[in-house]
């Protein structure tokens, strides 16, 4: 047989993806010396059953055919094929992760020193950002620094999502400083071993996936509404600054921004090593320039010492010294419920932006069970918790950090800072760390939704105003609850809308098709269409056809045997068609009136309390309509013999006629 020049062409042409490559594999019988030669190099032999272990994921890509003709000619084209065919790489199925909500495979390779360096670049990120935090909290700059070392740790080994940073966050310092201030940090740490064990739960649940109900609307307020507070926390470093010292600063700040814009151009990425990440130079060459190459002319610049002390020790064990009593737990409840909630939305809201940039999807409630996880060892620990952080988590990503090597040398360096390296991030600028976080906020705010709110419907960009404003005014957790009460009214405003019905006759029935969702929003829009219908009607017999619809909730339910209760009371004789077995065996006035059509009627349950009796009937009729129950049978005989009279009526006035 000829070489498949075609094949060959393609392969030198990349049109054909890796893993669907098809190669026509060696045509002659493999000896034994050459498959134990073939199997000591790895290679796939063209037999499936001698293959060796380590060629199995190459064998399960590459389908391989017995010996059909003679030995092929060797020929550059058919060498240059199977050359090709060795640099295939296959995915293996073990490396798909089968937790949660879906998997993730990596087919790129990540250097240890690139996710080394992104892990020291969020680290310089995340010490100012926690030492800030405790201020807010009203603990110890070391409480802080320890909880972010401590939930970095956790995340990145126990998290779905190693992109995701997490650590002192503001969302949790807010609601925990009250507390502080009125029963002190030994209650604080309770509370922090308190949310753990709620987040704890909730993942042992699988609550995770109710993220699914965040609109996207919500997402870009979210974001757009925590640019605005990590903003505002940057202008607090220009704070009783003047003359001078606020000059250096603005310079060190913009200097900063300008070479970490300037390193991550495009024109710079094939020059610059991706290594490499733009805001660490950017941040050792500001430290550099302050410290060694000019540190007379930048006296005045603002550094981390300045702010507070990094040096201490690491964290130890430490039991919250409380009372184990009804009253302690009464005191902080509240707090810990609270924290648990902000610290899971604001986590899995991260997690999603985080899937999006990576393209990838990861599990929530493995994300959910570390964030618990974390809390629990900070509270074990005398730390003040968190959750993840989203300008950490951005700058995580945009350092190139992918894997939890990146992670844990996040919190390894962290806990450097704090024992031994306190004396060089202590001489850091606080401008160098101003910067980053300027540009982190023009990388995250979502410009386009300017522009976008004349093009998208009223109601979304009413939420995205509206969760932008709560976050910015209050807290995420209410935001977010905020938008999706929004949403789900504007939702139900609009399906309400959907909901008419169309009159025609079918062998003297009067048929009303009814179209759209059929729950408490669109109640009143159904009873006034029916109304309409009726209010005219000509016919004896009238049919309430609910292909076209579904009734959601009790609500609807009610309205339906109000419908037929009034029809019958008026001497109308009416039936109900397509309606599933839960509608009927829940409707309490009409359920006599259901036409049962075998095969035909949909199956769907209905969102109303069930009791007892109710379960066990529609459990039973979901199951088949061959077998008809009690009441399917009354049914029957009650629609035949209104049939028969009907009929035999027509019949009558046709004689007479």
């Amino acid at each position: 047989p000829k070489p498949n020049y075609s094949l060959h062409r393609a392969l030198r042409q990349r049109k054909m993806p890796p893993l669907a490559v098809a190669c026509r594999p060696r045509l002659t019988p493999v000896t034994a010396r050459h498959a134990r030669a073939r199997s000591a190099r790895g290679v796939t032999s063209s037999n499936p059953s001698c293959a060796p272990a380590s060629s199995a994921i190459r064998q399960s890509s590459l389908q391989c055919r017995p010996r059909v003709g003679p030995r092929i000619s060797v020929t550059p084209e058919t060498r240059r094929c199977r050359s090709s065919v060795r640099r295939v790489r296959a995915v293996s199925p073990a490396a798909v992760s089968a937790s949660g909500d879906a998997a993730v495979t990596e087919t790129e390779n990540h250097p240890i020193l690139g996710q080394i360096l992104a892990g020291i670049t969020v680290s310089l990120a995340m010490v100012p950002e926690s030492l800030a935090f405790t201020f807010v909290a009203g603990v110890s700059p070391i409480v802080g620094l320890h909880a972010a070392a401590l939930m970095g740790l956790c995340t990145a080994v126990f998290g779905a999502q190693p992109g995701v940073i997490s650590g002192a966050a503001g969302a949790t310092a807010v609601v925990f400083a009250p507390l502080v201030a009125s029963h002190g940090v030994e209650y604080l740490f309770a509370a922090v071993l308190l949310a753990g064990a709620i987040q704890l739960a909730a993942g042992a649940a699988r609550l995770g996936k109710l993220i699914r109900l965040v609109p996207n609307t919500c997402m870009i307020g979210f974001v757009n509404g925590l640019a605005i507070v990590i903003a505002g926390a940057q202008l607090g470093t220009f704070r009783g600054l003047a003359g001078a010292a606020l000059w250096q600063q603005i310079g060190l700040t913009l200097l900063t921004a300008l070479l970490i814009k300037t390193l991550a151009h495009d024109r710079l990425r094939k020059v610059w090593p991706k290594q490499i990440p733009a805001p660490l130079a950017a941040i050792v060459i500001v430290t550099v320039l302050v410290n060694v190459l000019a540190p007379d002319f930048f006296a005045l610049a603002k550094t981390v010492g300045d702010v507070a002390a990094v040096a201490g020790t690491l964290p130890v064990l430490h039991l919250p010294d409380v009372p184990l009593t009804f009253g302690t737990l009464r005191v902080i409840a509240p707090f810990a419920a609270s924290v648990a909630a902000v610290g899971l939305i604001e986590t899995l809201l991260t997690q999603q932006l985080v899937d999006e940039t990576l393209e990838t999807r990861t599990s929530t409630h493995r994300e959910v069970t570390a964030q618990g996880v974390g809390n629990v060892v900070c509270g074990l620990f005398g730390s003040m918790g968190g959750c993840a952080m989203i300008g950490q988590s951005v700058i995580h990503v945009q350092a190139g950090g992918r894997t939890m090597v990146s992670g844990v040398t996040c919190a390894l360096a962290i806990l450097a800072y704090v024992t031994f390296g306190s004396g060089v991030i202590q001489r850091v600028p606080i401008a160098a760390l101003t910067g980053t976080m300027a540009c982190l906020v023009v990388d995250i705010f979502d410009w386009e939704s300017f522009s976008r709110s004349r093009k998208i419907p009223k109601t979304d960009a009413c939420v995205i105003g509206l969760v932008t404003l709560v976050t910015v005014v209050t807290n995420l957790a209410i935001a977010v609850f905020a938008g999706v009460v929004l949403s789900a009214l504007g939702f139900a405003w609009k399906s309400a809308k959907k909901v008419n019905v169309t009159r025609v006759v079918e062998n003297y029935v009067a048929v009303y098709k009814l179209n759209g969702p059929l729950f408490f929003g669109s109640v009143s829009a159904f009873r006034e269409a029916v109304d309409a219908c009726f209010q005219n009607e000509t016919q004896k017999t009238v049919a309430l056809d609910f292909s076209q619809s579904k009734l959601w909730d009790s609500s609807a339910l009610v309205a339906v045997d109000d419908a037929a209760s009034k029809m019958e009371s008026s001497g109308v004789a009416v039936t109900l068609r397509y309606l599933s077995p839960d509608c009927a065996t829940l409707l309490k006035k009409a359920g006599d009136l259901v036409e049962v059509r075998v095969g035909a009627d949909p199956v769907y349950q209905v969102a109303t309390d069930y009791g007892e009796i109710d379960l066990a009937r529609a459990r039973q009729g979901r199951k088949t309509f061959v077998k008809l129950e009690p009441w399917q049978k009354e049914a029957l005989l009650r629609q035949t013999s209104k049939y028969k009279l009907f009929n035999s009526v027509r019949r009558g006035e046709a004689r007479d006629e």
